[in-house]
């Protein structure tokens, strides 16, 4: 049993980032009496794995798995997913349908259970190129069979795409903090990633950050239209990096929909 409305959120990072990157928000939601985890995924923040020892999507989420499975039997937890990390999340939301309020997709990946994931991926790819990734270091494999990526983040993309609402200081945190970053597109782009038995029986709630460089608006709306049954909320005036960015905004909207659920 939850004691009097404290909730269990658990926080998923995005690509080349780590639990640090809600720092922020873990001390508002503290402050408001919940429990809060941020997990560091696989060869990410101070996780010792690195990046090459990684196989597959399922040991980059494997932190976030054992997380999940620690909980105690009957506790319920808000899962919150930013950008990449709702990749993370949907899997996890297919392996533990049964412990999850509610997940919340923050200018994050949200897979479709009607729409295959190339599709997603074509649709993000479109709208950010390669090129887009301006001073960052990104290599993806031409080879179908072996498609294999690596992305490591450069302080002229954060600065312009991903932290240009956040503050300065929160931009030097992140270029000190950053690691290579994998979208382990073979096992991203396979077929049946998530179930509507397991993944499509959990609530979503899809948030909006309405100046994300990164995932621009159309892509999230894309998503959004993509997979119905997701609740939609807005942020104004936030950058991909809303933790950082707007955090007192997005701590505001996640404790509203905890209270729903």
């Amino acid at each position: 049993m939850e004691e009097s409305g404290k909730k269990h959120f658990i926080l998923v990072h995005g690509i080349c980032q780590g639990a640090w990157c809600w720092y922020k928000l873990i001390t508002l939601l503290r402050s408001a009496g919940h429990f809060v985890i941020a997990v560091d995924l696989g060869a990410t923040g101070v996780d010792p794995q690195r990046l090459d020892e990684l196989s597959s999507m399922d040991d980059y989420a494997r932190p976030l798995f054992h997380a999940i499975a620690s909980l105690p039997p009957h506790q319920k937890l808000v899962l919150v997913g930013h950008s990449f990390g709702g990749a993370s999340v949907s899997l996890a939301m297919e392996k533990f349908p049964d412990k999850i309020s509610v997940a919340v997709f923050v200018t994050a990946v949200m897979p479709s259970t009607t729409v295959p994931m190339v599709a997603l991926v074509d649709e993000f790819f479109k709208g950010h190129p390669p090129d887009a990734y301006l001073d960052s270091k990104v290599t993806i494999s031409a080879d179908p069979q072996n498609p294999w990526s690596r992305i490591e983040f450069g302080p002229e993309y954060m600065s312009n795409r991903l932290y240009q609402l956040s503050p300065a200081e929160d931009l030097t945190l992140g270029t000190l903090l950053v690691r290579p970053g994998s979208w382990f597109l073979g096992d991203l782009l396979r077929d049946g990633i998530v179930t509507e038995d397991k993944y499509g029986s959990a609530r979503r709630v899809f948030i909006v950050c309405k100046e994300d460089l990164a995932m621009t608006e159309g892509f999230q709306r894309w998503m959004i239209e993509a997979s119905p049954g997701a609740e939609v909320e807005e942020i104004e005036g936030a950058d991909h990096m809303v933790m950082l960015s707007k955090p007192a905004d997005l701590c505001k909207l996640l404790l509203e929909i905890a209270a729903r659920y």
